[in-house]
Parts: C-alpha cells; sequence; structure tokens
C-alpha cells in the first residue's frame, strides 16, 4: 500500500488547494476629498456654502470641508442639507436636489476613515460664481430710496420697500433678479406688482417703505400678474416660462417684502432689482391662486396635531405650474392635493417636516393638467405642544393667524394656467373671490373684491352695497369712493358719482385714476370746461395713462360742437383744432372743424380740412357735400 506516500501527497495536495481559496488580505477603499467628495459638495452645497452668501461656512476647498465634516455627514445623512423640503413620490419639481443615497454613504465613509485630503492634481473644477447679476447686466436696476436698518439684535423683520418702475412707455419684462446687499442679512424677498401705487400710501415717509409680511397690494389686477418673483439663498432668478413675460406699465412700482435677521450689529437692508426686457408679448395668462384660513386659526397651548383646511374648485381646466407653500414656526406638516371630478387623489405636495427657513416655490418639472372642477385642497398641520423644538414659546401658549412671526399663518399657493386660449384668469380670480367673501364677510378685500365682480358683470346696483361696506370697513382708503363712484356712474346716478370721486381725490389728491374718471363725470354732466382741465391734470403728471389723449380729444369735440350750436363759431374751431392734436385723424372733426371755418367765411381753412377728411375717408359723405358746397 502507498498509504503513507498518498497520505503525504495528498495533505500537500489540501493544503496548496486551501491556501488558493483564501483571498489575500486587501486594503480598504480610501475615500478622499479629492475627487470624490469635492465632486459632492461643488455639485450640491456651494452656491450657498461659499463667501458672500448666507451659509455659516464655505465649502469650497478641503481645509473648509475638514472642518466642518462630521457635521456635513450627519446633515446629508438625516437630508436636512442640501435642504429640500418636499417628500419624493409627491410630484416632481425642479431643482430637486441631485445627492444620492450612494454619495450620503460616501461623505459618511470619507469621514469615517478620517477625512483624507487626497491628491490635488485630481480635483473637479471648482465652480464658477460671479458676484455680479446672474442673468448678466439688467436692462434696468431699481434701487431703494432709503434703507431699512436692521437692529443688532431682537425678532426677525419683515420690511416692504416700494419701488418705482421708471417706464415711459408700456414694456415686457422676461426676467427679475433680486439682488441683497448682503444675503446673511435675508432670509428671503418676494415680489409683487402694484399697478395703482396702493403701496407708497403706506409709507409714512415717502420712500421709507413700511412693515409687515402682508403682500396683498389691493386694487391691482391679478397679484403679481400670475409670477412667483422671489429670491432666497442658492435660489435661482425668476425668469418667465415662453409666452408668460409680464407688462410693466408707466408710473408701477414694485413691492419688495424682504424677511430680515438681526445679525449682532445693526446694519443697513439695501437690496436692487434687476429687470430684464423682451419684445415678445405675453400670449399665455397664468394666475395666482391662494388657499388660505388664516382668520380661523386659533391653535390651543398643547395642541400636538391643529389642522387647518381649506379648498377650491376650479372653475376651468388648468394647468398647475408651480406651488408655493408658506407658514410659520409650530407648522410641522404640510399637504396639497387635487381631488379629480371622479373622486380621485393627485398630490401635488407634501412636506412631512415643515422648516420656515427653507420655504421655497416649487416648480413642477411638467405642468399637471386638472379638469374644470377639480377640487384643490390643502392641510396643514400645526404643533404647539413642548415637543416641537421649533415651538418659539416655552412654555407653549395659544397661537392665533397673523402675519408676525409670532402668530401663525398657513397660505398654499398655486400658479395655475388656465388650458382654453386666451386670458382667462377673471373666471378663476372671480370664482375665488366669491368663496372668499364666504369665508370673511366682513374683511376689507373680499367686498371691494365682491363689488368689482358686479361691476364687471354689469351688475352695478349689486355692487353698491359691496363698495359701501368696505367703506365702512376701511374709511381710509381710496379704492371704496373709486368702486362706489363707478358704480354709481354706471348706474347714471351723476352726482353721487362725482362726490364718491371728490372724497377720493381728497383721500389721494394724485391719484390718475380718480382725476381720470372724475373729469369723465364733469363731461356727462355737462362741465366740459372742468372736464378738460381734469383731463389736461392726468395726462401733465402720467403722459401715457390709459385712453386719457382720446378722452380729451372727445370732450374738446363735444365742446366745440356746444359752441357751435350756440354760434360762437371762432370758440368752436379753436376747439375743435386742439382737439385735433389728439385725435389727428377723426374724420368727423375735421369736417365739423371744415364747417366752423366755412361758417366762418375762411374758406381756404375750411377747404383744407375738407380736403384733410376727405383723404382720410373718401366715402364720408358730409365732407364730400360740404366741399362741394363751397366749392373745390
Amino acid at each position: 500500500m502507498r498509504v503513507c506516500v498518498s497520505g503525504v501527497v495528498c495533505l500537500a495536495i489540501g493544503a496548496v488547494t486551501a491556501a488558493a481559496a483564501t483571498p489575500p488580505k486587501r486594503t480598504p477603499h480610501k475615500v478622499t476629498f479629492y475627487p470624490a467628495i469635492a465632486h459632492i459638495l461643488y455639485k450640491n452645497c456651494t452656491s450657498c456654502h461659499r463667501p458672500g452668501e448666507p451659509a455659516p461656512f464655505s465649502l469650497l476647498s478641503y481645509e473648509d470641508a475638514k472642518k466642518h465634516a462630521l457635521a456635513i455627514a450627519k446633515a446629508t445623512e438625516r437630508h436636512s442639507m442640501p435642504p429640500w423640503l418636499p417628500e419624493k413620490g409627491y410630484d416632481e419639481f425642479k431643482g430637486a436636489p441631485s445627492i444620492t443615497d450612494a454619495q450620503i454613504a460616501l461623505i459618511g465613509k470619507w469621514v469615517r476613515q478620517g477625512s483624507l485630503e487626497g491628491d490635488p492634481a485630481d480635483a473637479p473644477a471648482p465652480p464658477k460664481y460671479s458676484s455680479d447679476w446672474q442673468l448678466g447686466p439688467p436692462d434696468m436696476i431699481l434701487h431703494v430710496k432709503y434703507p431699512y436698518k436692521v437692529p443688532a439684535v431682537g425678532k426677525d423683520r419683515f420690511w416692504n420697500f416700494v419701488l418705482p418702475v421708471p417706464v415711459k412707455k408700456p414694456r415686457w419684462v422676461r426676467a427679475v433678479a433680486i439682488r441683497p446687499n448682503d444675503p446673511m442679512l435675508f432670509h428671503h424677498c418676494n415680489a409683487v406688482i402694484d399697478r395703482l401705487g396702493v403701496a407708497k400710501r403706506r409709507e409714512v415717509v415717502p420712500g421709507a417703505g413700511y412693515p409687515g409680511m402682508d403682500l396683498n397690494a389691493r386694487g391691482t389686477s391679478y397679484n403679481p400678474d400670475g409670477d412667483f418673483m422671489s429670491w432666497k439663498p442658492g435660489g435661482k432668478p425668476f425668469v418667465a416660462r415662453p409666452g408668460m413675460a409680464w407688462l410693466a406699465t408707466p408710473g408701477m412700482d414694485l413691492i419688495l417684502n424682504a424677511h430680515l435677521h438681526p445679525m449682532g450689529m445693526p446694519m443697513p437692508a439695501d437690496p436692487e432689482v434687476g429687470i430684464y426686457f423682451t419684445n415678445t408679448p405675453r400670449t399665455k395668462y397664468p394666475i395666482l391662486l391662494e388657499l388660505e384660513h388664516d382668520g380661523a386659526i386659533d391653535i390651543p397651548a398643547g395642541d400636538k396635531d391643529y389642522v387647518m383646511t381649506d379648498n377650491f374648485r376650479l372653475p376651468e381646466d388648468s394647468y398647475v405650474l408651480a406651488v408655493y407653500p408658506h407658514c410659520h414656526m409650530v407648522c410641522h406638516v404640510v399637504e396639497g392635493y387635487a381631488t379629480l371630478p371622479d373622486g380621485k387623489r393627485k398630490w401635488l405636495i407634501r412636506i412631512p417636516d415643515w422648516n420656515m427657513m427653507w420655504d421655497a416655490v416649487y416648480s413642477l418639472k411638467k405642468p399637471l393638467l386638472l379638469p374644470k372642477g377639480t377640487v384643490l385642497s390643502m392641510r396643514f398641520h400645526y404643533d404647539n405642544s413642548s415637543d416641537n423644538p421649533q415651538n418659539p414659546n416655552k412654555p407653549p401658549k395659544e397661537i392665533v393667524g397673523g402675519d408676525t412671526s409670532h402668530n401663525e399663518m398657513g397660505d398654499l399657493w398655486f400658479q395655475l394656467l388656465p388650458a382654453a386660449p386666451g386670458d382667462h384668469r377673471r373666471e378663476i380670480h372671480n370664482a375665488w373671490a366669491r368663496q372668499r367673501y364666504q369665508k370673511y364677510p366682513n374683511d376689507f378685500d373680499a367686498n371691494y373684491n365682491m363689488g368689482n365682480i358686479m361691476l364687471t358683470e354689469k351688475k352695478p346696483a349689486e355692487a353698491i352695497p359691496f363698495f359701501q361696506k368696505a367703506a365702512q370697513l376701511q374709511p381710509e382708503s381710496v379704492l371704496s369712493p373709486m368702486g362706489l363712484g363707478d358704480a354709481y356712474f354706471a348706474e347714471l346716478k351723476l352726482p353721487e358719482a362725482e362726490q364718491q370721486f371728490q372724497k377720493a381725490l381728497s383721500i389721494d389728491p394724485k391719484s390718475p385714476a380718480v382725476l381720470l374718471n372724475l373729469a369723465s363725470v364733469e363731461a356727462e354732466l355737462g362741465n366740459l370746461g372742468e372736464a378738460v382741465k381734469g383731463f389736461k391734470q392726468v395726462l401733465a403728471e402720467h403722459p401715457d395713462y390709459k385712453d386719457t389723449r382720446n378722452r380729451l380729444g372727445d370732450v374738446l369735440f363735444a365742446w366745440g360742437d356746444q359752441l357751435a350750436k350756440s354760434g360762437n363759431n371762432a370758440q368752436a374751431a379753436k376747439r375743435y383744432q386742439e382737439a385735433l392734436v389728439y385725435l389727428p385723424k377723426n374724420v368727423a372733426l375735421h369736417t365739423s372743424l371744415g364747417a366752423a371755418f366755412a361758417r366762418l367765411g375762411q374758406m381756404n381753412k375750411a377747404r383744407a380740412q375738407l380736403e384733410a377728411a376727405e383723404h382720410l375717408n373718401p366715402n364720408f359723405a358730409p365732407a364730400r357735400k360740404l366741399l362741394a358746397a363751397i366749392g373745390q
């Protein structure tokens, strides 16, 4: 037997086989800042974490990142950084952080291995950030007249800067860029349009602005023309979607609402706004729609799940383009959804862990079409207990609705685009205003809006009680007597209309809308000299205001006719000539002036005016007959 030899041989073979089956020990892969971690931070973090931005430290270099390595790992693991509040799976939004779970794990591994640098030669190209305007030099820059002085300490401040937009003719705006003078001083800014000068009347010192979080510029037409215009740390400037430029008009203002942080020393808040124009007019008409019921908010101390809701039924097929939730410190869950006519629910946004510091506008990656009859809903949950670490009150106390940060709010804004061609904002706005009146029958805005709805529906008699109620609620407002004047004018109650416009003028002597309406009433009352005086005042102060030139020309024409009927042809000719300045292509006006000259025996002048009328319209019989009568 060869047991001995075989055994030895077999053992040797077994030893070799076992050695071959055991892999050699490998050195663990080392994660280094260059290139792996730098690539992640450059793409996801440094838009805020860099010098001059509001983040507390920079992450542009290895040295910067190493100092804060553990904090970076913890913040990314719990998904508090990069800041993004919406929960995944509840619709898809533009601008969502691109950091992946694998990248988050890689950051954790880098920290556990000692936060190694690696070879700087392997560094990815650093991001380039412009310290100037992100969209390039603006076509127009709006400056604050008086910077707001933020105190060194205390609660956050909310301040409204009123910025006139000095355009001399209507111009389309494609983009708006808001640039704080110190991004660390500003939490966020929102801008709205004020076409009636409502905001500047709230300023104690002209140009100094006024406090508050309320962005409702009463009297504006579609606030702010259907666009969210905002700034937040790391955000991009507002750029209108194709076909959605908005119109800047002479005399309008931008209201810039700023949320400001005390910085430990007195600091001036001095933001700028850059305007970018385009020659492409608007062809699509979005509208901003607000769900809210702040007037009903009354959260008892200790209540862990106070729920506030609101709903709105769409009167038109509409696309949802963006959503913007806003609330304060004790809100903890934000929900917005649509219930389709068939009863199915479509989520629009859900935020399971609200943080006021990171509120933002969220634009859908793809517009969502909702059919007529869809119900938009909001459901906000508030935790006013001591278990809520964000509760500003320790111990908790009752919190009611209001604009200040120690009150609560619950707003869910939607940017909607009616699906039908043309401008259908009014249908949505009127449906919303009717619902608001049902919620707040003793609210100024609700009554004023209802009065306007009645006017647009040609029901002036029904508008009057709403405007009267609004006037009782806010006697100092110029809007109520303006609305009442319009309603009385439509009812041909001219003395009553004149009285209301005079009252409005006593509140706001420079309002072009009031001056224009008062002059129109004077014209209807036959006070043509007063009417001409009023129209000329509007033109002198607001040269491009609405159709003032045409109205002035019409009144001068009527005044000339009045003088001609009384036999005062010399004065009639004078008024007709003045009217031609504003109505140069009016065939009937040329003819009337020619007739006045003929009656004065000034035949050459008469022929010149009648020939001008014939040139404008060869088929205008009165001019041809009169020209034939006086001889060519």
